[in-house]
């Protein structure tokens, strides 16, 4: 009987079958794993709060930065819990509403950081370059509709995505091998042809990954923001190679670990990289330290 015609309602969930085993190796990277996705939410939660209280830091690149602070902080909350409770509860079921708010949320955040990190970089080239102009080129209100329009242009991707995903039949095995909910390796359940969705999905792509690299590209080469391209290389170009790549040139086992990089140790460097070298940041730290303590 296959299991779309089954009644049981579990028989309809998909099963993710994680990143790590019960090994002693494994539990050892799973809580090293863990620690990171807590230090991400320390690190992200601060950056917020320190740029919130403090006034100094209320400008466009801060308010930009914590923008990105918020969205790696939803990034890691929507993949990392789930994955954490699946493996301590020994439980890979989740439903298709999970699965496909995953992929929605995992787009929307993936994608608004997408165009969120060449609005950052555009910022920085024009205080460099151009520091008399900067309150003129890079206004508030300037500043605020690149914030909306990250967060509108990834959220369409991810409802799109989303909803063309589930829409498709699986009357096959339904078990994800990876550890969260990801359009590509959702496409490998799927017993109908899927060039049409798959080449919308390159499309998508090009417009969300490619054009908004090669603009931080020339920016931050122009700036001459080393740091930056570390972390932007490797968001970027993880992301390229589990969506750009042919399906027939993936290797699941590769896949995870490609994903893990922007889903788990990407969001715990970005506080890291824009703050650790800025003075601004390590002043309203010091501040906020001084007054936690006062209290």
């Amino acid at each position: 009987i296959a299991m779309e015609n089954s009644t049981d309602p579990t028989a309809m969930n998909f099963i993710l079958l994680g990143l790590f085993d019960y090994t002693k190796t494994h539990r050892v990277l799973f809580s090293l794993v863990f620690m990171t996705f807590i230090a991400s939410l320390v690190g992200n939660i601060l950056m917020i709060l320190l740029i919130h209280t403090d006034p100094r830091l209320h400008t466009p690149m801060y308010f930009l930065l914590s923008q990105l602070s918020l969205m790696d902080l939803m990034l890691v909350s929507t993949i990392i819990p789930k994955m954490a409770a699946n493996y301590l509860l020994n439980s890979r079921s989740i439903s298709p509403a999970g699965c496909g708010s995953q992929i929605f949320l995992f787009l929307t955040l993936g994608g608004g950081e997408c165009f969120l990190l060449s609005a950052m970089s555009y910022d920085r080239y024009v205080a460099i370059c151009h520091p008399l102009r900067y309150h003129v080129l890079m206004s508030h209100k300037l500043c605020s509709q690149l914030v909306a329009g990250s967060w509108l242009l990834g959220g369409i991707d991810g409802l799109m995505q989303a909803s063309a995903a589930l829409s498709f039949p699986y009357c096959h095995s339904r078990e994800i091998d990876h550890f969260f909910c990801e359009a590509p390796s959702l496409m490998r359940l799927v017993c109908a042809d899927t060039t049409v969705f798959e080449f919308f999905m390159y499309i998508c792509c090009i417009l969300m990954l490619l054009i908004p690299l090669s603009l931080i590209v020339a920016s931050y080469t122009l700036t001459t923001c080393s740091s930056h391209l570390v972390v932007v290389g490797m968001f970027y170009g993880t992301l390229m190679v589990i969506y750009m790549r042919p399906r027939s040139y993936q290797s699941v086992g590769h896949s995870k670990v490609v994903s893990a990089f922007y889903t788990i140790f990407t969001p715990v460097l970005n506080p890291l990289i824009y703050s650790v070298r800025n003075k601004d940041v390590k002043g309203a730290f010091r501040n906020w330290l001084g007054k936690t303590h006062a209290m």
